[in-house]
């Protein structure tokens, strides 16, 4: 039998993370107990935070109301938890507070399930305090991104975390090979990203909202802090003859973008919906800036275009991950030369059947039985 999984990750049901696509998958066979978000900055009292904290009470005292569609489908074996956590990182009284409360309502929660010795599987650094109060068996860390960069984390106190966790877990799963090195290397293994290959290589339909006439250069994902936008105004500006169609929450100002006549700020759209969108438009951006962050991230959004099959431009600052898929990806190493980029990948349409085949074997199904072998290892 396989063993059960405490998993403390991002709040289930939001943006399609990695942890959700492996930890779902190997819920089919095993119980897994899901335990939402605790934060990795201290609370600002902004509306915000104020909203996010509504909703972790409203999670609290009853089902969360329907949202949106889940991004991904929820096994009958995984149970979500709400948790009783203070969010401050660094904070001595917050991390006996989560210790206390949160430990014991997970171990209370794990009694009514039977479950003994689970795996602990964290993709947060701020789980760290639960280590040892919850009787679990090895302790699994997936790290997809580089916490000491990524905006609106608190780093010093989050990367203290992360090193205590690191110290004390069984192994470390890092999403690209730039995180690899930052761990032991006698504990880490490689472990990028996969792609839902059902949703993103089956066609669908043109979504209606996708304009009918003339080139049309896409991208879907938060329009935040590592998104060019500059950039993207810039070569939207010298290309009046194509539309630049952006899916995703804005976070950052995007005035410039918001200015220009051919481009479409959609907002956000359910994932299962955006298939609709990238095997219909002519090009797939990754339109991001440099910054550490991205220098050590492997985005999920790459395989998914190239299982959709559309031709892909990046702005690339010697990004790692983009390596291994170079020959289907049309680089500006300059952003100003953005423009050329699309313009050459927009030649590539042809080539779908051989991008669909190179991400083929790198299904979310795949990778999550490679961690199966690796925690029934332990």
């Amino acid at each position: 039998m396989s063993r059960a999984i405490v998993a403390f990750a991002e709040d289930w049901g939001g943006l399609p993370s990695s942890t959700q696509h492996i930890v779902g998958r190997l819920a089919r066979d095993r119980d897994v107990l899901w335990i939402n978000s605790i934060g990795m900055r201290r609370p600002r009292f902004d509306r915000r935070d104020l909203s996010r904290a509504a909703a972790k009470v409203r999670g609290l005292v009853g089902p969360r109301q329907p949202g949106g569609e889940p991004a991904v489908d929820r096994p009958e074996r995984l149970t979500v938890v709400s948790p009783i956590a203070l969010s401050w990182p660094g904070s001595r009284l917050a991390a006996s507070f989560n210790r206390i409360a949160l430990g014991g309502q997970v171990r209370r929660k794990m009694a009514e399930r039977g479950l003994r010795r689970p795996i602990l599987w964290t993709s947060l650094p701020t789980a760290a305090p639960l280590l040892g109060a919850l009787g679990e068996g090895p302790v699994v860390y997936y790290v997809g991104d580089d916490f000491a960069a990524l905006p609106g984390v608190d780093h010093e106190p989050v990367s203290a975390m992360e090193r205590d966790l690191v110290a004390r877990a069984d192994l470390v799963l890092a999403a690209s090979e730039a995180l690899v090195a930052k761990f032991p290397a006698d504990r880490t293994v490689f472990l990028p990203h996969g792609v839902d290959l059902d949703r993103f290589s089956t066609p669908a339909p043109r979504a209606a909202d996708l304009p009918r006439s003339g080139r049309i250069a896409g991208y879907y994902g938060s329009i935040a802090e590592w998104i060019d936008v500059e950039s993207l105004a810039r070569t939207a500006a010298a290309m009046p003859d194509w539309t630049f169609v952006l899916i995703g929450d804005a976070k950052v100002d995007v005035s410039a973008l918001e200015a220009l006549p051919n481009v479409r700020l959609l907002g956000s759209r359910p994932n299962s919906m955006l298939p609709s969108y990238s095997q219909h438009w002519d090009v797939s951006l990754l339109p991001y800036r440099d910054s550490a962050m991205i220098r050590a991230g492997n985005p999920l959004k790459l395989r998914e275009y190239l299982a959709a099959g559309t031709p892909i431009a990046a702005i690339d600052y010697n990004y790692p991950s983009l390596a291994p898929y170079a020959n289907f990806i049309r680089s500006a190493a300059d952003p100003a030369r953005f423009g050329d980029a699309i313009r050459l990948a927009a030649g590539d349409r042809g080539d779908s059947v051989r991008r669909r085949a190179r991400v083929a074997d790198e299904g979310w199904d795949a990778r999550a039985r490679e961690v199966g072998a690796l925690m029934e290892a332990l």
